[in-house]
Parts: structure tokens; C-alpha cells; sequence
């Protein structure tokens, strides 16, 4: 099944955005997602169904079309909010002017009092009005799902009606509300000018992103006397294999590893951490990352989208996608409100003609009663609820990215208000995972092993884990005569199994494995011929020197934790209580981790924070999943929330970032409806006086920015 990406333009709100889902739901399109913020479609294409077809669909319902990697068409005049807000001014002020007090001592201007000067000078700001926010609301009415931009056209449509009607049948300065209509259009054009411009800066930290992936990089060719001769090349023309020179202050171009030189590496785009970290030979460099002192050559490992800050934002693009629990209530109330709106509309229309009086006591009459009817269309604002989360999302998923948090889907950030303990694997994530051989012995009583058979043996078993563990044995006693087996496998949670071609069988793991367990316990590492014990490894390896302090803060902020191990109790005690871990359980196989994090999430919201293959049904379990950027890639899979520090480091941040989203969120929610509630009968009732229009407008078109700004404060809010 082929994925799909597009670039839709023309998209202005969450009903844009469920016009397109509910069209391509109604196609037979798998899984779509859609971000009017990003401008993105995303959506899975059954064999049976034509791109082409729904990419067609797509743009008679309004919008235009274009490939993921297609660049944005230019700007042509008036296809802009800003354009046209300019525009449109230019004939709503003399308008509106002539309707100020004492305008009218100024020579000339009585001319703008003509009904027939004010339908020249309402026509141009009509016809571009309505060119964009009536084909959006036609499109939108046939799709089953009306936008905002339909109560926008009908109160523009009915005051221009209205005094059309009354010019005609000449009673124009009885009738005069042309000044109505092309306030409203150009207000809410300006307001949305203002919306997209907010919006634009909830993605600066995705941009940042953006911009690091194209940029200029030295490529190294040989001439025909083999000498090296430098061509500067765009980074996305790079191939696998390329040779680059990368100088000091240089953006890498591409995934990269070191072929000479040294350097201190400022990765702080990909992982948040600004420290810069010493590169040397053999060493992977990160594209989009700065070298800040040195010089390197390296060749490329990885390019376009499979480079790892191509997959952040791949991961993060697809996480604004994601629609969190408490945003299903905000797209229903969305989806009904236009109609709900309209209905109030015509019941002010109808409710102040026949009840509502003037100040003399007399009825106010259809022109009043009908302003503001007008005003209810326009100071409803289905945009601000359909914005609440997708903002405060887009916001919060920057920030993680820019400070080296990927949060795979956008559920995470709003289930970690949640949390009330952490779960934690020992080797790799409380522990560096850097181990080091620090004894070994064979006590094979046969003494048919030497020292370098011994090592040989170890190492043709390890090779083929990628325990950090056995990486460590294995890189230490790498051997040209490695045993080429006849059967090996890893067994989880066990150690590695082998016969070789005469049928001896060999074991390299834990204390489980021996079939005497009177030997020595308390090794790392058995190895086993035919179930004889042949000898043990011990390995050493370190605390990270941030997890005491992430433990600490955890406990401030009153979440229990826990160490989950598959290792031997004594060296769990020894790590959990050197950091204070409130909870210890060890010698736990996949299996058992499994059950115990069935157990736990059972009793109250839990994260688990692991790195091996071992661990990857357990980040599965748990309530959220959360994986080291060094970790095994089948636990990253596993995972749904990535620390890219390689280390703890950034645990509690990401927890704060989830819980103040989650309030950002309820705030944005809370003033969208809280505004609604108050505005719409604010003007039903007439108390924003003959300007209720106008002031509509403008309140409504100022709602969205409010919203933003009230998001983009999560860039600044505290989070530890």
C-alpha cells in the first residue's frame, strides 16, 4: 500500500482540515491525516484507488494541490491574506470615514454620502471577499461540513443584499450598509493575516530543523593524478559513499563518519544538548550538527530521508498529525457549530424585528434587527476551538524537538499529565552501557583451554548479541578464527545458544543458564561446553553521572520509582540504592518484565525508560514507552517518546513538557469556548450598538491570535 504526502494549500481552519479527512475517508483512503497548521495530507492509497483521482477531489473542494517535495508556487497579487487586507482598505476607509463625526466639514467628502459612489467603492473589496471566502464556503456546504468562512460570506452577502436592494429601488441612504460589508471582509482578512502569521511562529523550531538539512558542503574528488580537488555542492545532491571536507564553523551536510581528523561537535540541532562532544575517527557525525573547532574527513552514511534529523522530522510531522483525546470533543462541537451558529443568527434576525425595541420605545426595524444578526455571524469564531490543540501541540512538539525529546505521536504529550512512576531498565539507561572486561577465568578442570581459545570461544559466541554487554566482550577480543557455528541463537533474557558441526553445544550466559548451580555465582558472563563449565567474564560498568539527579527530581515531583532488571540482585541493589531508587526488582526475564508492567500500569499510569531488545515489549506495555537515542533500534520502534541526549538527562523535561501542553491546552480550550459563549449573545442583544459588525469582525479576527500567543508561551513556561 503506497504512503502519500501532500502539500495542500488554502486550508484555514480544523473544518478545512475535516472537509479533506472526511472526503478521503468517504474514498477509501487509509489512515488520513490531516494538518492544516503544516499544510500537510498524509494517507495510506489501497491498490484500488488513484492518486490522481483523490488529488482532483482534493481541489474541487478548494485547495490546491501539490507534491511533498514540490516547492511552494509564487505569491501572485491578492493570493495573499495580506495582499488582499491591503487592498480592501484602500476603499473600506473612505467608507468608513464618512461616517465619523465632523468628517463631513471636509470639502469633498460629501460625495462619499452617494449610495451609488458607495457600491463603486464596495464592489472590488465584494468581489475579492467573496472570491475567497465564498468559494471556500460553497465547497465546504457541499462537502457536508460548513467552515467559518460560510458565516463570514452569508453576513457579507446579506448586508450587501440589503443595500443593493435599497439603491435599486432608491431609498440607498435608508438602506446604506455597504460599509458593513467591506469592514467585514477586510477585517477578517486582516485576521487572518494575523492567524497565519501567529501560526508560522508555533513551527520556528521545526523550520530551525528544516533549514539545517539544505545547506553547502565541500565534496572530495580525485583528479587524474589522484589528487584531491574540492567542488562546493548543495547538501541534498550528496550520495552514500561521498567524500566531504568539513572545516571548522561548517554545518555537516549529511549523516556522516570520520575518516581523519578530530573535532568538537556542536549537535544541539538533533539532540539539545549545546556542550560541544569531541569527534574522532570511526566516530558518526549527525547532519545538521556545526563543527565548532577542527577539521574532518568523512564519508556519508545516510542521505535525504534516511539521515536521522530527516526521521525527526518525519516523526514529529506525523505527531502533529495525531488528533490527542481532549481535541475529539473540540471537533465535534466544530463540526456542529457553523449550522448551530446560523440557526442563532436567523433567531436574532427574527427575535429583535418583532421583541426588541429603540430607546423611544418603538420597534428597531429590519436594518438594525439585521445588523445584528450579521454581528452574531461574524463574532463567532469555530477557528478558535479547532486551533486550541493543534497550536499548543505544534508548540510543545517544537520545543521537545529543539531541546532533543521526539515525541512519536501526539497522545504522549497529553498522557504524561498522568504519570505517576517511572520504570527503569539498569544496563545502558541507568548505567552508560560503556563496559569494560575487568576479570576473566577458565576453570575448566580438563585445562584443555588455553587463554587465546578462551577468547576465541567468547568472542565467536558474543558476536552475534547486541547486548551491550556481549558488544563489549566481542570489540575487546575480536579474533580472525572465529568457530563458524552450525545453529546459534540469542535466547532473551538468557544468553547466546550454539552447536557447532560435530554437535557440542555451547552456552555464553547469565547464572540461569548453568546446568550446575553449585558453581560460583555472582559473574556476569558464563561460557559452557556440553554443560561443563569452562570459565566466567566480568565486565564493569558505570552510573551515568545524571541519573542520580533525575532520580531526585522525579521524587520532588512525587512520582515513585522503579528499577526493573534482568540482572543479578546484587548488582541491582547496588545501582537502585547508589541513586535512591524507591523500588527494586531484578532477575526478571522479557517475560517477567512483561507481566510486572502489566502489573504496574494496572495500578496507576506508568512510564518505562529502557534501551534493549530485551526491554521492547515492556515500552510496548507500558503507558508510555520511552527510549535512549543509543538504544536498539527495535526499541526505539517500541517506544513512543525518544531522549536523542543518549542519556537521562532530558526525562524530567519531557514529563514537564507533557503536563504544561496538557494546560496549555485546557487554557486555549477554555478561552475558545469561554470567548463564544460570551460574544455570541454580546452581539445578539445588540450591546455592541450599530458597529456590531465591525466590532465582530475584528474581535473575532483578534480570538485566534490570543490563542496563539496564549500557546507559544509554552517556548518560555518552566518545565522542571
Amino acid at each position: 500500500m503506497e504512503h502519500v504526502q501532500l502539500k495542500v494549500d488554502g486550508m484555514s481552519c480544523t473544518n478545512c482540515a475535516l472537509s479533506i479527512h472526511k472526503y478521503l475517508e468517504n474514498q477509501g483512503a487509509v489512515a488520513p491525516k490531516v494538518s492544516f497548521m503544516e499544510g500537510e495530507v498524509q494517507f495510506d492509497l489501497p491498490a484500488e484507488l488513484k492518486k490522481e483521482v483523490l488529488v482532483k477531489g482534493i481541489t474541487n473542494l478548494g485547495y490546491k494541490v501539490r507534491g511533498q517535495h514540490e516547492a511552494a508556487p509564487a505569491k501572485k497579487w491578492l493570493d495573499h491574506n495580506k495582499d488582499r487586507a491591503l487592498f480592501c482598505l484602500l476603499f473600506t476607509l473612505p467608507l468608513v470615514a464618512h461616517m465619523m463625526p465632523g468628517i463631513h466639514q471636509i470639502p469633498g467628502m460629501h460625495v462619499f454620502m452617494n449610495p451609488y459612489v458607495q457600491l463603486g467603492m464596495t464592489i472590488p473589496v465584494f468581489i475579492v471577499g467573496m472570491g475567497y471566502f465564498g468559494k471556500s464556503a460553497w465547497n465546504s456546504l457541499l462537502n457536508g461540513i460548513p467552515n467559518m468562512n460560510v458565516l463570514v460570506s452569508i453576513g457579507a452577502l446579506a448586508s450587501f443584499g440589503y443595500s443593493l436592494y435599497g439603491t435599486i429601488i432608491g431609498k440607498g441612504m435608508e438602506f446604506a450598509y455597504y460599509e458593513t460589508t467591506a469592514t467585514i471582509l477586510t477585517l477578517v482578512f486582516f485576521g487572518n493575516y494575523l492567524e497565519d502569521a501567529s501560526i508560522e511562529s508555533t513551527q520556528r523550531a521545526l523550520k530551525d530543523l528544516v533549514k539545517a538539512q539544505k545547506v553547502m558542503a565541500n565534496m572530495i574528488v580525485f583528479d587524474e593524478n589522484h589528487k584531491e580537488v574540492l567542488f562546493s555542492v548543495e547538501s541534498d545532491t550528496l550520495k552514500v559513499g561521498d567524500l566531504v571536507l568539513i572545516n571548522s564553523g561548517e554545518t555537516i551536510p549529511m549523516d556522516c563518519k570520520v575518516l581523519w581528523g578530530e573535532a568538537n561537535v556542536n549537535e544541539s540541532i538533533v539532540t539539545g544538548e549545546s556542550v560541544p562532544v569531541f569527534r574522532k575517527m570511526n566516530d558518526v557525525l549527525l547532519g545538521g550538527s556545526t563543527i565548532e573547532n577542527g577539521t574532518v574527513k568523512a564519508y556519508i552514511t545516510a542521505v535525504g530521508n534516511d539521515t536521522v534529523l530527516a526521521n525527526i522530522l518525519k516523526m514529529v510531522k506525523a505527531a502533529q498529525g495525531e488528533k490527542p483525546p481532549v481535541q475529539i470533543l473540540a471537533d465535534k462541537i466544530s463540526a456542529i457549530f457553523v449550522p448551530l451558529v446560523l440557526s442563532i443568527a436567523l433567531a436574532t434576525l427574527i427575535g429583535n424585528y418583532f421583541l426588541a425595541h429603540n430607546a423611544t420605545g418603538g420597534p428597531i426595524g429590519f436594518g438594525e434587527s439585521m445588523l445584528r444578526a450579521i454581528a452574531v455571524l461574524v463574532i463567532s469564531c469555530p477557528c478558535a476551538m479547532g486551533l486550541a490543540t493543534p497550536a499548543a501541540i505544534a508548540v510543545g512538539l517544537g520545543r521537545g524537538a529543539r531541546n532533543g525529546v521526539i515525541f512519536k505521536n501526539a497522545k504522549s504529550l497529553e498522557t504524561f499529565k498522568d504519570i505517576k512512576q517511572v520504570v527503569f531498565d539498569k544496563t545502558g539507561t541507568l548505567t552508560t552501557g560503556h563496559f569494560e572486561i575487568a576479570n576473566f577465568k577458565i576453570v575448566d578442570i580438563t585445562n584443555s583451554w588455553s587463554e587465546a581459545d578462551f577468547k576465541t570461544l567468547v568472542y565467536s559466541l558474543e558476536r552475534y548479541s547486541n547486548h551491550p554487554i556481549a558488544k563489549c566482550i566481542s570489540g575487546k577480543w575480536k579474533s580472525p578464527n572465529a568457530t563458524n557455528w552450525a545453529k546459534i541463537e540469542e535466547v532473551k533474557g538468557m544468553g547466546i545458544q550454539a552447536k557447532d558441526k560435530v554437535g557440542n553445544e555451547y552456552w555464553s550466559g547469565s547464572f540461569k543458564t548453568l546446568k550446575d548451580q553449585s558453581a560460583e555465582d555472582g559473574h556476569n558472563v558464563y561460557i559452557q561446553k556440553n554443560g561443563l563449565l569452562i570459565g566466567w567474564v566480568d565486565v564493569s560498568d558505570q552510573i551515568r553521572p545524571e541519573a542520580k539527579e533525575v532520580i531526585e527530581t522525579l521524587h520532588k515531583q512525587g512520582i515513585h520509582t522503579i528499577l526493573l532488571s534482568g540482572d543479578r540482585r546484587e548488582k541491582c541493589e547496588r545501582v537502585g540504592k547508589a541513586l535512591g531508587i524507591q523500588e527494586i526488582i531484578s532477575e526478571q526475564s522479557p517475560e517477567d518484565k512483561l507481566t510486572k508492567l502489566d502489573t504496574l500500569t494496572s495500578v496507576a499510569p506508568t512510564a518505562m525508560v529502557g534501551d534493549g531488545i530485551n526491554d521492547a515489549p515492556a515500552l510496548a506495555k507500558a503507558t508510555i514507552g520511552i527510549s535512549l537515542s543509543n538504544a536498539s533500534h527495535i526499541a526505539i520502534q517500541s517506544a513512543q517518546v525518544i531522549l536523542m541526549n543518549q542519556g537521562l538527562k532530558n526525562l524530567p523535561m519531557s514529563l514537564g513538557l507533557g503536563r504544561r501542553t496538557y494546560e496549555t491546552i485546557k487554557e486555549n480550550l477554555g478561552w475558545a469556548f469561554s470567548y463564544n459563549i460570551v460574544a455570541i449573545p454580546v452581539a445578539a442583544f445588540g450591546l455592541l450598538g450599530t458597529w456590531g459588525p465591525t466590532y465582530g469582525a475584528l474581535i473575532m479576527g483578534l480570538s485566534d491570535v490570543v490563542l496563539v500567543l496564549n500557546s507559544l508561551r509554552l517556548f518560555k513556561k518552566k518545565l522542571v
